[in-house]
């Protein structure tokens, strides 16, 4: 039987909502409590050489007049469970997210044209797309790096790369989760229809150095790892299938 939809390739997200954040011995997800474990932060610190210190701080709905240095990022907890980036299977959480954050030991803030730091409330505008809402909660990873080190680049990416650490416990755990808990989940079809319009979307990504940057296509959605920087791809343009953009390819380094 003729058809004028060819599936190319399907993703399916499965989304496991969490209503509680909270500290513990062990990083888990167990009825709708997420926890974390502060156990790995030294180690990580001394894996990198530009970061002096790393703080966490479970930032709760609606108490967002509160301190804040200048934001790196803003993203999901997500984790490829089957297949490559923008196919097979991936497992998110909803309800909290990760803020990264970061100064110096001089008390220069982290930033390339305009620093964002200042009171939460008045500095991140909630309930866009890329932003939480005002119902979930905020898991801060605030970096101070040495002296000099936030217009480094090397400097940022180990920024991202600690927080990477310090989120794999908790990856791996959500990874293993059974697929029968999920609150919701999705599939998505990249198709070709061969009477159909063509369109493409072109995204203007940020590439000038230190944290104006932007990888590219990690090995795990919402990752840095595997990830290139579209710096050291000399700013060319890059063709990505919309359930790669879905699954998290595009990993913002401001």
């Amino acid at each position: 039987m003729l058809t004028n939809e060819i599936d190319l390739r399907k993703l399916v997200i499965r989304s496991y909502h969490v209503d509680k954040v909270e500290f513990a011995e062990k990083a888990k997800i167990n009825d709708g409590c997420l926890s974390f474990s502060l156990s790995k932060i030294d180690n990580i610190i001394t894996k990198y050489p530009s970061i002096k210190e790393i703080s966490v701080k479970i930032i709760k709905p609606n108490e967002h007049n509160i301190w804040t240095n200048s934001i790196m990022d803003i993203l999901p907890i997500s984790v490829k469970v089957l297949g490559n980036l923008g196919e097979g299977i991936t497992h998110t959480i909803t309800g909290a997210y990760v803020m990264i954050t970061g100064v110096d030991e001089e008390g220069t803030q982290v930033a390339e044209f305009g620093s964002s730091e200042g009171i939460l409330a008045e500095r991140l505008k909630l309930g866009r797309p890329g932003t939480p809402s005002e119902n979930d909660y905020i898991i801060s990873f605030d970096l101070v790096l040495y002296e000099g080190k936030g217009v480094v680049r090397e400097a940022i990416i180990e920024c991202h790369k600690a927080c990477d650490d310090f989120l794999e416990d908790v990856r791996m755990y959500l990874k293993a989760m059974d697929s029968k808990l999920c609150t919701e989940k999705y599939k998505f079809y990249d198709k070709i229809r061969k009477n159909g319009y063509k369109v493409a979307i072109v995204k203007q990504v940020a590439g000038q150095g230190a944290m104006y940057d932007n990888f590219i296509l990690p090995a795990s959605s919402s990752s840095v790892a595997g990830g290139r920087s579209i710096i050291d791809m000399g700013n060319m343009p890059i063709i990505l299938s919309p359930n790669e953009y879905r699954d998290g390819a595009i990993r913002a380094m401001t």
